[in-house]
């Protein structure tokens, strides 16, 4: 049977009464209490009333014969257990006259109210009122009863939740404790690399700083020292003092000495112009064996080894060769009782982040010496850093190793340990195997061409009067300007033989006024002359025109004269 809904139709009355005029007068009589009663044929009609809803029932006794009673007995049996459906039941006699059949086939029907005609009308108006208050009662008691459901539903979905909450926990905490692991992880990798890319702009930007100064440096001591061994060489061409002659030769030869050291300075800048020609690795190492054998002494045992696919590489062999001969004479103070140095080379990739990617051969230099610290090995490329005491280095060996490597277009790293020895690695571009370029001397110089007109163009005084006197000593006509606009107005006056200007002066660089000169004179011949620039910038321009470095001696400077002199004629 289908529970009574708590609208309109669950407060009606059923009305079963066929004879006469009961069911219109119980109709009128409770119409008037403003309650809604419907009154039905038979019991049938009863029955589909009670299922589309009803409040309860009024039913006369002569409607339910044996087999509707028992039809509404059985129907009312299968209510649900909050529904006991009220009926009030019209009766003309008293049912104890009709025996104890009768009021158990009646106690069958359950919630039953008896009342015997003829009726009083306030008793059916009490009686049914009594009736629909029954059932409203039983609407509260089963919306209490499906809240009370709804609510044991609710705490039973909750608590399947929570067993599949506790079930799925343990796994989701351990799947965040990876994530959190990973993340963490990557974080402190990150942490890491950021520092050592930090550490290494930072060593870049602290060598790019020094060897901006050390350039500076060499340029200014070039100048000097063009005067002092210029000078010099004066007084060894026209002295007839050998006393002088022999001192002025002293002189010379510390400022070659001096002229070294600046060169290193200049290779470890990267602003000295290297002739970078392909080298075999191997003509390399045979072209050294016996400087190093000398250098090092009998107590140091040499090896080298060369990989078979180690080639060639680009570089300057002159360069290369006081490097590798620098790194043997450290690792030689390094072994004050002697011990194993090694030269090996082989071709492969540089550490990442060293270099552009490409084809490298890594040439190092090993020995078995006491290493250094960590701190002391970030400092070796430094120039003028040394470990040794005063007087027994100057501190730019490695650094003009560090420069070579780095304007051949490669990159050097040192690897040491306290106690287990130094590992110094120069890495440099791969090259066609096809040996060394053994052109390295130029032909000879041409004949002498004396009385010349010579342009000399300087801003430094002492420079530009140490050049011209060597000139006039060589019996050529020196012309002088001091900087590139008095070199242009003296050019608009005469087309002299040969301009010799210097790159570094202020206003207007020796490039600008090669390249201003020879819109006016083409073919004039032209020399420039620097201790320090950008070489680049004077490659652009040089063309056929030569270049002269300083500090240079009166023979270079002679023999630059004569070739460029000889171009021209």
């Amino acid at each position: 049977m289908r529970a009574a809904t708590p609208d309109a139709s669950g407060q009606r009355l059923l009305v079963l009464a066929p004879r006469g005029r009961d069911a219109g007068v119980i109709g009128e009589v409770l119409g008037r209490e403003r309650l809604d009663c419907v009154v039905v044929p038979d019991v049938g009609a009863l029955l589909a009333g009670i299922d589309a809803g009803a409040g309860a029932a009024i039913v006369a006794e002569e409607a339910l014969d044996e087999g509707g009673l028992g039809v509404l007995a059985e129907r009312l049996a299968r209510q649900p257990p909050w529904s006991d459906f009220p009926l009030v039941l019209l009766v003309s006699r008293p049912v104890a006259r009709e025996g104890p059949g009768v009021r158990e086939r009646l106690v069958e029907l359950g919630n039953v109210i008896l009342l015997e005609r003829p009726l009083n009308v306030q008793t059916l108006r009490s009686a049914a009122a009594s009736a629909l208050r029954d059932r409203r009662r039983q609407y509260q008691a089963r919306d209490m009863l499906v809240e009370r459901e709804r609510a044991a539903q609710t705490l039973r979905d909750s608590q399947q939740q929570l067993v599949q909450l506790n079930e799925t926990l343990e796994a989701r905490i351990e799947e965040r404790t990876r994530a959190l692991a990973q993340a963490n992880d990557r974080l402190t990798n990150e942490i890491i690399e950021r520092e050592r890319v930090q550490q290494t702009v930072s060593q870049l930007q602290k060598m790019e700083a020094v060897g901006r100064l050390t350039g500076g440096i060499a340029h200014d001591f070039n100048n000097l020292l063009s005067v002092v061994q210029g000078n010099m060489d004066l007084i060894l061409l026209t002295s007839q003092d050998e006393a002088a002659k022999k001192r002025a030769q002293v002189a010379r030869n510390a400022c070659q000495r001096g002229a070294k050291l600046t060169g290193q300075l200049l290779a470890f800048s990267r602003n000295q112009s290297l002739d970078l020609r392909p080298v075999a690795v191997e003509t390399l190492f045979d072209g050294i064996r016996d400087l190093v054998a000398t250098s090092v002494g009998s107590s140091v045992s040499l090896r080298y080894d060369i990989a078979g696919d180690a080639g060639s590489v680009f570089v300057d062999s002159n360069q290369i060769e006081m490097a590798l001969l620098n790194l043997a004479i450290n690792a030689r103070d390094a072994m004050p009782d002697g011990g194993a140095l090694r030269f090996h080379a082989w071709r492969g990739e540089p550490p990442p982040g060293m270099l552009p990617p490409g084809e490298y051969v890594c040439i190092a230099v090993s020995d078995s010496g006491e290493g250094m610290s960590a701190d002391v090995a970030a400092k070796v490329f430094e120039p003028f850093f040394t470990t040794k005491p005063v007087g027994k280095g100057t501190g730019l060996g490695l650094s003009q190793v560090y420069g070579m490597a780095q304007q051949s277009g490669g990159g050097a790293r040192i690897a040491s340990v306290p106690g287990a020895g130094t590992t110094v690695e120069v890495w440099l571009r791969c090259a066609p195997a096809r040996g060394a370029d053994a052109g390295a001397a130029g032909a000879a110089a041409p004949p002498a061409r004396a009385g010349a007109r010579i342009l000399v163009v300087e801003d430094d005084d002492i420079v530009r009067n140490a050049v011209v006197e060597s000139l006039q000593a060589l019996g050529h006509r020196v012309v002088q300007a001091p900087d590139g606009h008095a070199a242009l107005t003296a050019l608009e006056r005469e087309r002299p033989d040969l301009m010799i200007t210097d790159y570094l002066m202020p206003g207007m660089t020796g490039a600008e006024l090669m390249r201003k000169a020879r819109m006016v004179f083409p073919d004039m011949p032209m020399i420039i002359a620097t201790g320090y620039a950008d070489m680049r910038a004077i490659e652009e321009i040089l063309g056929k025109d030569m270049l002269l470095r300083k500090p240079f001696q009166l023979a270079d400077l002679a023999s630059s004269v004569e070739r460029a002199l000889a171009r021209s004629s």
